[in-house]
C-alpha cells in the first residue's frame, strides 16, 4: 500500500492530495496512510484484502470512502476521525451483526450507505432508524425509489470540486492548453499558409496548362481534317474538269473525219 500511495501522489505533498485511488493493492491493514493527508476528500480501498480498519488516520475533510469487497467485520469506529463523511460503501464485506453498524451514528452528514452482499439480514428499517440523515441505503431510499440523476450529480459535485482544486494545486489549467493549441494553429497558418496557397495556385495553373494543351491538340486535328477535305474537293473538281475535256476531244475526232471525207468528195466532183 505504501508504494501505491507514493505512486498516486505523483510527487505532490500529502496536504495537496484530494483523491487517492488504491484499489486492488493488496494489504490486510492500513499502512502508509497518515494524518498528513489532511485535505483528502475521496479515498478508495476496493478489494485490497482489508481485515481491519485499525490505524486509520484522522482525515477531517474526507467525504467519501469506498471499502467494498474486503473482509471487514467490524471496527467502524476507527473512521470517527472523518466526521464529514457523506458516502460510505461497505458492500461485499463480512459484517454479520447489526451492532457492528452502531458506530455509524457519529456521522451526522451521512447520506449514502452501501451494505449489500454482507452477512447481515433484514437491516433496512433498522439502519434508516439508526441513521436519521441517511437518504439512500444500497442505492434506494426508504420507499425503495432509486437515486435520480439530479441527486447523483449533487453527490458527484464534491468530487468535481476536488479535481478542480487538485488541478489548481498542480498548476495545470485546461484553458492554458486550449490557448496554446489555438496559438499553434495560428502560427502554423501564418508560417505555412502562403506556401500552401502557392501550391494550390500552381496546381490550378498546371491544370489550365493541360487544358490548353488538349485544346491545341484538338485544333491541330481540326486543321488536318480541313486539309484532307480540301484535297478531296480539289481532286473531285479536277476530275470534273477533266471529264468534259475528254468528251469534247471524242466529239472533235468524228467531226474531223467527216470533214475530211466531205473535202475528198468535193475534189472528185471537180
Amino acid at each position: 500500500m505504501e508504494k501505491r500511495i507514493e505512486l498516486e501522489r505523483r510527487g505532490q505533498p500529502p496536504g495537496s492530495v484530494f483523491e487517492l485511488i488504491l484499489d486492488n493493492c493488496r494489504s490486510t491493514s492500513i499502512v502508509g496512510l497518515t494524518d498528513e493527508f489532511s485535505n483528502l476528500r475521496t479515498l478508495s480501498l476496493i478489494n485490497i484484502g482489508l481485515i481491519s480498519l485499525r490505524g486509520f488516520p484522522v482525515l477531517p475533510n474526507l467525504t467519501k470512502i469506498e471499502l467494498s469487497d474486503n473482509r471487514i467485520s467490524g471496527g467502524l469506529y476507527h473512521l470517527h476521525g472523518s466526521p464529514k463523511l457523506v458516502h460510505i460503501n461497505l458492500g461485499g464485506n463480512r459484517i454479520s451483526e447489526f451492532e457492528a453498524l452502531e458506530p455509524l451514528q457519529e456521522f451526522k452528514h451521512l447520506k449514502c450507505l452501501d451494505l449489500f452482499a454482507n452477512k447481515i439480514e433484514c437491516y433496512k428499517e433498522k439502519v434508516f432508524d439508526l441513521l436519521p440523515s441517511l437518504a439512500f441505503l444500497d442505492g434506494l431510499d426508504r420507499d425503495d425509489k432509486e437515486m435520480n440523476s439530479d441527486e447523483e450529480e449533487v453527490n458527484g459535485n464534491d468530487d468535481e470540486g476536488e479535481s478542480e482544486e487538485s488541478s489548481s494545486s498542480t498548476g495545470y489549467d485546461d484553458s492554458d492548453e486550449d490557448l496554446s493549441i489555438k496559438n499553434d494553429d495560428y502560427d502554423l497558418e501564418k508560417v505555412y499558409g502562403p506556401d500552401l496557397k502557392d501550391d494550390s495556385d500552381n496546381e490550378d495553373y498546371d491544370g489550365e496548362g493541360v487544358e490548353e494543351e488538349e485544346d491545341d491538340d484538338d485544333f491541330d486535328d481540326d486543321e488536318e481534317e480541313e486539309e484532307e477535305y480540301a484535297n478531296v474537293v480539289d481532286e473531285e473538281e479536277e476530275e470534273e474538269a477533266a471529264a468534259p475535256a475528254s468528251a469534247s476531244e471524242e466529239d472533235a475526232a468524228p467531226r474531223g473525219k467527216k470533214r475530211k471525207h466531205e473535202d475528198a468528195e468535193e475534189g472528185q466532183d471537180v
